[in-house]
Parts: C-alpha cells; sequence; structure tokens
C-alpha cells in the first residue's frame, strides 16, 4: 500500500533544488527522441547552448522571448498564489495588446512624451479588466474560472480579429488584417542596438520585483496567501476574501496586458492576430516551473525560452525537429509536479518510508 505523508518541514535547499533537478531529468530524458532522430546528443546541446547564450545576438533573442513569458508567468503565479485559476492570459495578453495600438498609434492626442506611459497603463488596465469578468462571476455566482477564463481567450481573440478587419485596419497594409502602426515615439526602446530585446524587459522586472515585495512584505501578500490556503478560515479571520480575489485578478489581469503591450510596442510595431505564439499558455508552465515564486518565474521564463531559442537554432543545424522544445519544456513541468510531490510527502511503501 502506498502512502504519501506531509512533511513537516520543507528545507529551503530542497524547495530550490527539486525544480533544477527536474528540469536537468526533463533535458536528460530529452536526448531520447534526439537519439531516435538520428542526431548526435552532445552536438545537439551543444548547438542548443550556443544557440541561446553563444552570442549577443543569442542573448538578446533569448531575453526578448523571455520577456513575455516573465510577465504571463507572473500573471498566473499571483493568481494561482490565491487558488484563483486564471488560464486566460493569452486573451488578456492580446487585450492589452489591442488597447496598445489604440492609444500608441495616435488615437488619442497626447503630447510624444506621454505616449509611452499611456501604452503601459492602457495595456495593463484593458488585461485587468478582462481578468475582471470571469473574477466577478467566480465570487459572485460561483461560476468556475477555469471555464470562464479559457473560453474568454477565444472571444478575445475573435473580437481582436473583428478590430483588425474593421475599425483598426491599417488602410495602407493592402486589405492584411493588421492594424496601423505604433508611432516611434509610443514604441518602447531597444536596449541594445539593432537587437530585438527591449525596455519591456525593464518592465517586466520591475513588475517581478514588485510582485516579490508583495507577496512576502505586505498585508495584502498575506490576505492572498491566507485566501489561497483556505478561504472560509480566512474569511473567519476577518480577511476581505471577494476584495482580495478581485484584487488579484486585476494584478493578473494586467500584468498578462502588459505582455501583450511589450510585444506590439517593444518588438512588432502592430498588432496581427498571430501576435503570440502561446505566451498566455506557456506563462502557466513557467509559474508552475517557478513554484509561483515571482523571482522564480524570472528564472524560469529565461530557461523555458532559452530552450525554444536554442531548439529552433539546433533544428536549423541538425535538421531535428523545433517541437522538441515543446517536448522539453512539457517534460520539465510534468518532472517538477512529480518533484513537488516528493518535496512535499513523504512515500511510504508497506511499512517501509521511500523517501527521506
Amino acid at each position: 500500500m502506498i502512502r504519501f505523508e506531509p512533511r513537516e518541514n520543507v528545507s529551503t535547499r530542497r524547495a530550490v533544488g527539486a525544480p533544477v533537478f527536474a528540469a536537468l531529468i526533463a533535458l536528460s530524458l530529452a536526448a531520447i527522441p534526439i537519439w531516435a532522430a538520428g542526431a548526435d546528443i552532445a552536438t545537439a546541446y551543444i548547438l542548443m547552448v550556443n544557440g541561446a547564450m553563444g552570442s549577443v545576438f543569442a542573448i538578446s533573442e533569448l531575453l526578448a522571448r523571455a520577456t513575455p513569458l516573465i510577465l504571463t508567468g507572473l500573471a498566473a503565479a499571483v493568481a494561482f498564489r490565491a487558488k484563483l485559476w486564471n488560464i486566460g492570459g493569452e486573451g488578456q495578453l492580446y487585450a492589452g495588446a489591442l488597447a496598445a495600438v489604440a492609444v500608441g498609434s495616435g488615437g488619442f492626442a497626447l503630447p510624444p512624451y506621454a505616449l509611452i506611459p499611456a501604452v503601459l497603463v492602457a495595456g495593463a488596465l484593458a488585461g485587468a479588466l478582462v481578468m475582471l469578468v470571469p473574477t466577478l462571476l467566480k465570487v459572485k455566482l460561483g461560476a468556475d474560472e477555469v471555464v470562464t477564463t479559457l473560453l474568454l481567450n477565444f472571444v478575445i481573440l475573435l473580437f481582436v480579429q473583428m478590430m483588425l478587419e474593421g475599425p483598426m485596419q491599417d488602410p495602407m497594409g493592402m486589405g492584411w488584417p493588421q492594424s496601423e502602426p505604433v508611432l516611434e515615439e509610443a514604441m518602447l526602446p531597444q536596449l541594445i542596438a539593432r537587437m530585438r530585446v527591449h525596455a519591456g524587459l525593464i518592465v517586466a522586472l520591475v513588475a517581478a520585483i514588485f510582485a516579490a515585495i508583495l507577496m512576502r512584505r505586505t498585508v495584502w501578500g498575506f490576505e492572498i496567501r491566507a485566501v489561497g490556503a483556505n478561504p472560509s478560515a480566512a474569511r473567519h479571520a476577518g480577511i476581505p476574501v471577494t476584495a482580495t480575489f478581485v484584487r488579484v485578478g486585476l494584478l493578473s489581469g494586467a500584468f498578462a496586458g502588459l505582455a501583450g503591450v511589450g510585444e506590439v510596442a517593444g518588438l512588432k510595431g502592430y498588432l496581427t492576430a498571430d501576435l503570440s505564439p502561446g505566451f498566455g499558455y506557456a506563462g502557466i508552465v513557467v509559474a508552475m516551473l517557478a513554484g509561483l515564486s515571482p523571482l522564480g518565474v524570472v528564472i524560469a521564463a529565461i530557461f523555458v525560452a532559452g530552450v525554444f531559442v536554442g531548439a529552433d537554432s539546433m533544428s536549423r543545424a541538425l535538421g531535428v525537429s523545433s517541437y522538441l522544445a515543446d517536448l522539453v519544456v512539457a517534460m520539465s513541468l510534468l518532472c517538477v509536479l512529480i518533484s513537488g510531490l516528493f518535496v512535499r510527502f513523504h512515500v511510504r511503501i508497506g511499512g517501509s518510508r521511500l523517501t527521506d
């Protein structure tokens, strides 16, 4: 008979080491499909590392890819801490991008120096308002936020497509469904000349530091953790559970909305329906890899971005499918979840303890 017994104390070394060990195991398991594809395993991993960190250009691409993952990872991590299961980061990202284009393309008469702050605020506000809908449905009607946030992704994307083929379509785009370009004054500045990494990275890092301080050093952070641990007990202790859910939902949506701002005002310069390759969903993986730690989200996002950027480089050099990156990320998440089980519990088989 297999039994799981909760550990009385979990050491910091064990809590930090578990996801690192899990990621290494996932990379080891990924060697199997690389070998099956006929590629040399050592060469493949060397190419993957070089493709992610072997040059200034590679590091720039790594950080550019990590920027939206940090923000969508924060969106998931903050919400999940309160047991508010936000699966709608993708829709909130697109809402933020749409609002950024509406403001940044000259839709409002603003002085040049106010455009970048206005774009950031508009994107964060749009993402927050999108997340407010399923949050209110949860607290007022008991609706399952997993379902409502997931379905709202498709609603938002369809709305974006409608806007791109209608009122917000670029008249100079020759009929292509894309928005008008963001004004140069509203574009986030590049951090490295002629590279894609932009000031959205600084926004993401500041957001991560803010979230870390909020969760660990403030009364609101304590309320979030308390609601996540036990809403009934938190309510009995006088914590405003409904207000906490609403605040967390707004903050989570704002982070995802900022990810959308970075993609249009930092990289592409205009909005299309294929803006995101799934950053909103990948942010959930990032949050879980990080153990819902805001600062851990930064490390996890860089790891996931490195896997994707490095796998792209490796696939071009060896002819191995770039979908290997998806496999590594999926196996990393699975390994982290399993390792998390061993971090929190002792495993007994019969009368013998399997883990220490």
